[in-house]
């Protein structure tokens, strides 16, 4: 049986998660009590159905999610089991709660909406904690998370471990959600070339030039020999998800470029399920 347990913040695609697992074959149960959890996994019927996914919130309350983390470690010694953290940015999720005109689950006449969020992170740190996963949804819309929830937990049953390679720009911040994070702005920058500024790292004019770059070049080698090195550590240790981010100034040539020359090596070693994403060419 694989149980998918999807927890986060009130307003960061909880809902969204459990519609696409629902999709893809999945039994889902919403907001279920935390003390539910295990008897509900024993049941006869819930056995059988093989793909299991529940929704888990703050509303359990400060009590039930202290005892979280020794819930899922015997789930886990059961069953194979995933737990989904979402989250997003402050700012977006009061957006989100202001378009939606909903309340928040904590809401009460004393609290501002923001100071329920912060409530919230704080209520959810111990399952944050031991989260296989933890999306950051604030650049992503429903269709985005779907595709990438698809691919991370319901499309990686040949593979041990589900490896992303991820683009991103320092100037819109770095992404929480790395295992490896690597800085390639020490690298020749396109952008100061005029014919090149306007082209991102997937096209084939930039590409021929960071071709020729021998730093480039260098820099590819290290991180393929250091991935390579221990991406089997990970999978010996039974981890099931690893995310590696690379980023430049703005995230269109040089992270872009290596991203794709990393995805496109360990495609073909076979070791992993590989996702390729590139944040700021989906702004």
């Amino acid at each position: 049986m694989h149980i998918v347990i999807v927890t986060g913040l009130s307003g960061a695609g909880k809902s969204q998660a459990l519609h696409t697992l629902e999709d893809q074959g999945y039994y889902c149960v919403d907001n279920l009590p935390i003390e539910l959890l295990d008897p509900l996994c024993k049941t006869e019927r819930i056995i059988k159905l093989k793909k299991i996914a529940i929704g888990i919130d703050a509303r359990c309350g400060k009590n039930c999610i202290s005892h979280f983390p020794e819930l899922a470690k015997k789930l886990k010694e059961q069953y194979k089991t995933d737990i989904l953290y979402l989250y997003a940015n402050k700012d977006i999720i009061l957006k989100r709660y202001d378009e939606t005109r909903r309340r928040h689950p904590l809401s009460c006449p004393e609290q501002t909406l923001r100071n329920c969020i912060l409530e919230e992170e704080e209520l959810l740190t111990p399952m944050r904690k031991m989260a296989d996963l933890q999306i950051d949804t604030s650049q992503m819309g429903i269709y985005a998370l779907a595709t990438l929830i698809k691919e991370r937990i319901c499309i990686m049953q040949d593979f041990q471990l589900s490896l992303v390679f991820q683009s991103f720009g320092f100037k819109y911040g770095t992404p929480r959600d790395s295992d490896f994070l690597f800085d390639a702005r020490c690298l020749p920058n396109p952008y100061w070339e005029p014919a090149l500024r306007e082209h991102s790292g997937l096209e084939e004019v930039v590409i021929n030039w960071l071709d020729k770059q021998t730093l480039m070049q260098n820099m590819q080698n290290d991180l393929t020999e250091l991935l390579q090195k221990w991406i089997p550590h990970f999978i010996d240790n039974q981890r099931a998800y690893l995310t590696v981010s690379i980023g430049c100034t703005g995230g269109h040539h040089r992270s872009v470029y290596l991203v794709e020359k990393l995805s496109e090596y360990f495609k073909q070693q076979g070791t992993a399920s590989i996702i390729t994403t590139h944040r700021e060419l989906q702004r």
